[in-house]
């Protein structure tokens, strides 16, 4: 049998990767025993939305996202805190948020990292553009502060996210979340589907069998 990897790209403060999250881990128990098994391992990719910027995000902008929240409300039934529109000063970046979650990545701990920062973001209202929140979140999961601030300062010089977010590119995987599934040299795209994620598993399970 080809070695298969599920390769799941997303941006922690991308407001559709909120609305698929309820759907995302109910796929990962459904593969649960394809990975114990050995036939499917998964990576994740960081996709990187916006980059570092400490301009305040336009008004337009603003309004335009917060239809998205209430749209994405409207077909999926996903809540979210709008509050933050009225609290903090929102910015197009969310390279830092992504930078945090390759911190909490090498500690073992980038799903619960994605985890905490669309709670702060999306339930509480809190905004990860800004350091201080990404490490109020570390803090959350077992992170030092002032370890989490030195290693974002270092993963920001390396360059390390950039090169994810280019291979992402080369993999085809533009928009978050995404899928696909590697056999072998083959890249295959796996469709969303926010309505039944068994859809998915049926997918992964046809190319998985195809495979052998």
């Amino acid at each position: 049998m080809k070695t298969a990897e599920l390769i799941y790209c997303y941006d922690p403060m991308c407001s559709w990767c909120w609305g698929f999250r309820p759907d995302w881990d109910e796929l990962q128990t459904a593969i649960a025993p394809m990975i114990e098994s050995g036939e499917l391992s998964v990576r994740p990719l960081l996709g990187g939305l916006a980059v570092d910027s400490d301009e305040p995000m336009p008004k337009e902008m603003q309004e335009m996202l917060e239809a998205t929240w209430k749209r994405i409300t409207a077909s999926l039934g996903t809540e979210f805190n709008h509050d933050f529109w009225r609290n903090c000063q929102p910015r197009r970046s969310t390279y830092p948020a992504c930078r945090a979650c390759l911190v909490a990545r090498d500690e073992g701990l980038e799903a619960e990292m994605y985890a905490q920062i669309q709670r702060a973001y999306y339930a509480q209202a809190k905004n990860p553009s800004d350091l201080d929140t990404l490490a109020d979140c570390a803090e959350q999961i077992g992170i030092s502060r002032d370890v989490f601030i030195a290693a974002m300062a270092e993963t920001k010089a390396s360059g390390r996210l950039e090169q994810e977010i280019k291979q992402a590119r080369q993999m085809g995987l533009n928009s978050f979340p995404s899928f696909a599934l590697v056999v072998g040299e083959q890249i295959i795209p796996i469709e969303l589907d926010y309505s039944n994620p068994n859809n998915m598993l049926t997918r992964i399970k046809q190319i998985l069998a195809a495979a052998c």
